[in-house]
């Protein structure tokens, strides 16, 4: 048996491939892919379609979210977070892990693993390293699409985790909490083409980009994610961005 405690923000590949084995997957557990590609590079439901984590149900993340906003992948509402998962047989009992398939390892799975902190779930994982950590290590996989049960869901907005406009507007001046650019390099400095404006927030830092896989501090090698002077002030608040 694979030891693993429930419910932490990783869990292993080898973990969720003996959970499947011996059956554990049903209303206590449900596996998500949440990937989500750029338009014109790849398409994320056609590659749930060909192969996937068996029993995985496809979380589209285009669909799961406030699609009257101007702007893009913004929140949905309690309720419509609530009705989106609950289709996908998830109740507040459920212990979710969600992966996606970049070649990063991990892209897009953080952003759903929020979303449910965010609305008050805190039984979810993300799978470390991904589709692409669990290919390289040889588990099973399936075209075969999960129908899941449908289930009840609560959501409860956990205003803690968002921060506003104008709360990053006045921290230009405050500076009560870090900001960091979480996308590619170029994108920070401003030397890759852009649809908008190109450039950073001000004063955001830069980190250094996906590891994958990551591990926890008990395997003892989750070390500096940022790049300097991010480091410096451990116990001070992030922000994460990706526009």
């Amino acid at each position: 048996m694979v030891h693993q405690v429930l419910y932490r923000a990783l869990v292993s590949t080898k973990w969720l491939a003996e959970s499947i084995r011996t059956g554990k997957l049903g209303p206590g557990l449900r596996v998500l892919d949440a990937s989500w590609y750029s338009p014109g590079t790849r398409d994320a439901r056609k590659e749930y379609l060909e192969r996937h984590v068996p029993g995985a149900s496809f979380f589209d993340i285009e669909e799961c979210r406030d699609t009257a906003s101007p702007y893009e992948m913004m929140l949905p509402s309690e309720a419509g977070f609530a009705e989106y998962v609950g289709r996908l047989g998830i109740s507040n009992h459920t212990h979710v892990v969600v992966y996606d398939g970049d070649h990063l390892g991990s892209f897009y799975a953080p952003r759903v693993w929020w979303m449910f902190r965010v609305f008050g779930h805190r039984t979810v994982s993300v799978l470390n390293g991904g589709f692409r950590n669990w290919l390289k290590e040889g588990h099973p996989v399936t075209s075969e699409p999960s129908r899941p049960e449908p289930a009840v869901f609560k959501a409860t907005l956990d205003r803690s985790l968002l921060k506003t406009y104008e709360q990053v507007l006045e921290n230009l001046e405050s500076k009560r909490f870090q900001l960091v650019d979480s996308r590619s390099q170029g994108r920070f400095l401003g030397t890759e083409p852009e649809p908008d404006a190109v450039g950073r927030c001000p004063s955001a830092g830069w980190s250094l980009g996906s590891i994958a896989p990551w591990k926890d501090r008990e395997s003892r090698a989750l070390s500096c994610l940022w790049a300097p002077p991010w480091w410096l002030f451990p116990q001070s608040e992030l922000l994460l961005y990706r526009i």
